[in-house]
């Protein structure tokens, strides 16, 4: 067996059905439209989630929630990632630029700092939002958490 003679295994490739080539063809006429009606007309669409005029099941399930599109979005970091932190970078201090720095959050993102883990050092914090466990915690060993 070489390239000169390869074929595709039997079966796997079928002819194209040619609708509305005339009646020899078998599909001719009303081209496997079916007779008359919308479906059979060109330009045909029917909306989207349209059950024949049956309540849709997007009219049919009731609509519960709420959006608030005043939510403020914040990326939590606990203390512990900023211990971590701290230690591997030698920082006394870390604001938004520094963890954005090192993958830990987007630039895009408002940051809060919460309250897991223990801080072994003084750590002066910069960040968007504070717990209040996260504020006593910092505080206790010295440093200082400034809001933004």
């Amino acid at each position: 067996m070489d390239l000169s003679n390869l074929k595709p295994a039997e079966g796997s490739v079928k002819k194209e059905k040619r609708i509305g080539r005339g009646q020899g063809s078998g599909k001719g006429g009303t081209s496997t439209r079916g007779h008359k009606g919308a479906k059979a007309r060109s330009g045909y669409k029917s909306k989207m989630g349209f059950e024949g005029g049956q309540m849709p099941l997007y009219r049919r399930v009731p609509k519960f929630g709420f959006k608030n599109i005043n939510r403020v979005e914040y990326h939590g970091i606990n203390l512990d990632t900023l211990r971590k932190l701290a230690e591997q970078y030698n920082l006394a201090s870390i604001d938004v630029e520094v963890l954005i720095n090192h993958g830990l959050a987007n630039k895009n993102e408002r940051v809060k700092i919460l309250g897991r883990g223990e801080l072994a050092a003084k750590l002066d914090v910069t960040a968007h939002a504070f717990s209040a466990s996260a504020i006593k915690a910092i505080e206790a060993q010295g440093g200082v958490a400034t809001i933004l």
